[in-house]
């Protein structure tokens, strides 16, 4: 059976990312979620106390939810707690993932891969997407555990979550007249867009998830403590661009590197046998 690994930091990364891929490889094989935190740093939409303790229990039945809707076969949590923006006070908890030993988040990401033998694995890109502590941390932690695997038994790709620079910069130019600052984006103004376009990763694959995007719409809605900011922003963009932006999901290979220049996947399972073991060495 065909196996993708998504390694993520918070409820919430796995369905406003990269939902509509992960439910069309779910529909037809096996997709396990890896999340770090349950979440706890920010504050709910919802009518129940911003409590931590209170929000991790919220987040974490939203991303139930929405695991269900998506088709996922598990959800596996490290355990963390939610480090927040650099500079919080959440930050600098004990617990929280940013102060974790490095080598036991990865040790721990490299035990499900060794246990799930995913093909693919998906995760943050080195800027972690908009420059979130835990999404970074997160993608240290899926290249440290990379590394911890024998070679023999890698899995065979691994792909960052992107975003194709063009269409980043017609956001940056419409953004503003439709009266949204896209340097604060988010309930916190802590999202920058154009931090992630100065953070841009090549373009190697992209998805078309228009037939599962009512599955990645559903998916959303269950983080109902978590639907303001950016959603509410992006809702102000012409029709056009927002269609273009749910009808294609984007990611960069990074193992093995993708060197066409001139054709991009379709498929991140593209030329992987249904049964083929992970062999993918590090170049």
């Amino acid at each position: 059976m065909r196996t993708l690994l998504a390694i993520f930091a918070h409820p919430d990364d796995e369905s406003f990312g990269p939902g509509g891929t992960l439910a069309k490889y779910a529909s037809a094989g096996s997709v396990h979620l890896v999340c770090a935190t349950r979440g706890g740093a920010g504050h709910s939409n919802r009518a129940e106390s911003d409590d931590p303790e209170n929000l991790r229990r919220q987040r974490e039945e939203e991303l139930r939810c929405a695991a269900s809707v998506l088709g996922l076969a598990d959800v596996h949590f490290l355990g963390y707690r939610d480090s927040g923006m650099d500079g919080s006070a959440a930050n600098r908890h004990p617990g929280a993932l940013v102060q974790a030993d490095p080598d036991e988040v990865a040790g721990k990401v490299a035990a499900l891969m060794d246990e799930l033998r995913p093909q693919v694995v998906i995760t943050f890109d080195p800027y972690g997407t908009y420059g979130h502590p835990d999404h970074v941390a997160m993608n240290r932690a899926t290249l440290g555990a990379w590394e911890l695997l024998p070679v023999q038994t890698r899995p065979s790709r691994l792909y960052y979550t992107a975003f194709p620079r063009t269409l980043m910069r017609w956001a940056l130019r419409l953004m503003p007249l439709a009266g949204v600052d896209p340097e604060k984006l988010g309930r916190n103004g802590d999202i920058n867009l154009r931090g992630i376009l100065d953070h841009e990763m090549p373009i190697s694959t992209r998805i078309d998830v228009r037939p599962f995007l009512p599955v990645k719409q559903r998916a959303v809605a269950c983080h109902a403590s978590q639907l303001s900011g950016s959603t509410s922003a992006l809702s102000r963009l012409p029709r056009w661009m927002t269609r273009r932006w749910q009808a294609t999901e984007w990611f960069h290979r990074a193992r093995p590197p993708f060197h066409d220049r001139y054709e991009m996947e379709n498929d991140l399972f593209s030329g992987i046998a249904e049964n083929e073991e992970p062999t993918c060495g590090s170049t």
